[in-house]
């Protein structure tokens, strides 16, 4: 069947994300909903390939992303997904896994802009030289290493271990409190014991700590020898001790090396800079999507004859607001409001946030729907008192409590705006996607078969493919392209909505809601 459809339910339902008409949406006023509609959306998403040989050829994250959303339409009608779609599935990540297992280059930079480490683009060129993905490549190393795996284990909570054991010995050993004491060796002790702690040197401390807690001058000081006895036994202190002791090691070497490669370490100075532009950009499009929206309140309160609407900038939920908050988002960037009453309360129209780039909205999706089903809970007889840049907004419970909780309704309420570059070839299979794909045990077992040089089986890639039908931790990845395409429709550039709000000639009567 090379020449079936896979993903012609996909192509098809791309219209389902069309710009809703007013019918769709009872609680946008006329001219706002006549504006959106009209709004270009200039980074929809594309459709994936019409047929198997065109997903073939156009890439090897395309062809994953392809046959994954076969798969999700596939079940969605109560039905099993093709056989030729698990071919393309476990054909592409073998070779996906391929890109990522090759010898990095000397930049060890990853992938290109289809979401391969190294491999072919959209259109289905060559694969560069070298370009193979580090963060993977290590985690393959960790998946074969019992000694990596203990490393990585240690890694991840030792900046943790570090302030437990350093908070411990400044409590004992802190150099105010140990200048008070009269000089001689319990004072020597405490001093290096400090020193040692401060340079990070936890097989120093341990050298100090026992012949200081053995010593007679501690014993006369009961509260001083218990607490040493305390810091000899610390969990945290017997992990850097190990810690250390593992990094020598040639693998653990190797593993960090990788590690290293993988672009900014998080709370590098690297990372922070990087993050801080992000939020810069970010910024400045907010600045643009709340002129664009002022000029559309304009245009709505003229209609009105009065003072209807307002934009409100970094809409903050108050603390006591009900519901579970955790993980979601609990500030807005800009929010258009419509007047209830004369008593000051408003209802909320729409949620607008500014992002630096496409990706990072698919990025943020998950949050802004907990936020959103926070915002739900809201209790339809109250009012609540929401802070923002513009002084403190009276929010009706009721506006609250309509708004839409599903990935499918979110054009009734949420817009994304971004001013990033059209991208002509955007990735169509995320990078957390690809990731977890990466990470599953099949797909580490491969790639070390690959690395011993044995034989290298697609098939023995279906466990992953089973994990992507039947896995719970696996359905943001089936999917996957499905979100790709909800968020991109929600998705303006701030220049074509201003635009919009320019040249729109309303097509309903002045709101009288």
């Amino acid at each position: 069947m090379t020449t079936s459809h896979p993903v012609d339910l996909a192509v098809a339902s791309h219209v389902a994300f069309a710009a809703p008409s007013s019918h769709d949406l009872p609680g946008f006023p006329p001219l706002l909903d006549d504006v959106l509609r009209r709004t270009p959306r200039r980074y929809r998403a594309p459709a994936l390939p019409a047929t198997w040989e065109e997903a073939r050829a156009a890439g090897t994250a395309t062809a994953l992303a392809a046959a994954i959303e076969q798969a999700r339409t596939a079940l969605a009608s109560g039905n099993a997904p093709a056989d030729d779609a698990r071919t393309l599935f476990v054909d592409a990540l073998a070779r996906l896994i391929g890109h990522a297992m090759r010898p990095l280059t000397a930049q060890g930079k990853e992938g290109d802009g289809d979401g391969d480490a190294g491999g072919d683009n959209n259109e289905g060129g060559p694969a560069p030289a070298g370009g193979g993905d580090p963060a993977f490549q290590a985690m393959v190393l960790r998946h074969r290493s019992p000694v990596v795996r203990e490393y990585a284990s240690l890694s991840a909570h030792a900046e943790r271990d570090r302030r437990a054991v350093r908070t411990a010995v400044n409590a004992l050993a802190h150099p105010k409190k140990t200048q008070r004491r009269a000089a001689g060796p319990t004072r020597d002790a405490l001093l290096a014991l400090h020193a040692a702690a401060g340079a990070g040197d936890w097989a120093r401390v341990s050298d100090v700590l026992v012949p200081l807690h053995d010593g007679a001058d501690t014993h006369a000081e009961p509260s001083l020898h218990r607490g040493l006895a305390r810091l000899i036994d610390e969990p945290a202190l017997t992990r850097l001790r190990r810690l250390d002791a593992l990094s020598p090691d040639v693998l653990v070497a190797r593993y960090r090396a990788l590690w290293e490669r993988r672009g900014p370490i998080a709370g590098s100075e690297q990372a922070a800079a990087r993050g801080a532009g992000a939020q810069q950009r970010g910024d400045a499009v907010e600045v643009l999507a709340v002129q664009a929206l002022d000029g559309l309140v304009d245009r709505m309160n003229a209609a009105a004859g009065e003072t209807r609407y307002r934009i409100v900038a970094s809409l903050r939920i108050p603390p006591s607001f009900p519901g579970d908050a955790q993980r979601a988002k609990s500030e807005w960037d800009v929010a258009l409001l419509k007047r209830s009453d004369a008593d000051g309360d408003w209802d909320l129209c729409l949620l607008v946030e500014a992002k630096a780039s496409p990706d990072a909205a698919t990025t943020d999706l998950p949050k802004l729907l907990r936020g959103l089903r926070l915002l739900a809970q809201a209790d339809i007889d109250t009012t609540y008192a929401f802070t923002s840049t513009d002084g403190e907004v009276r929010l009706r419970g009721a506006s609250l409590s309509a708004l839409p909780t599903e990935e499918g309704d979110l054009a009734r309420a949420v817009l994304y705006c971004c001013d990033g570059l059209e991208d002509r070839t955007p990735r169509l299979l995320s990078a957390a996607s690809r990731m977890q794909l990466l990470c599953a045990e099949a797909s580490l077992d491969f790639a070390a078969a690959l690395e011993d040089g044995a034989s290298a089986d697609p098939s023995r890639l279906i466990p992953v493919w089973r994990l992507l039908l039947e896995a719970p931790a696996f359905t943001s990845v089936l999917r996957q392209y499905e979100t790709l395409r909800a968020v991109r429709e929600l998705m303006v550039h701030p220049g074509d909505l201003q635009a919009a709000v320019v040249t729109t000639t309303p097509s309903t009567l002045p709101d009288s809601r």
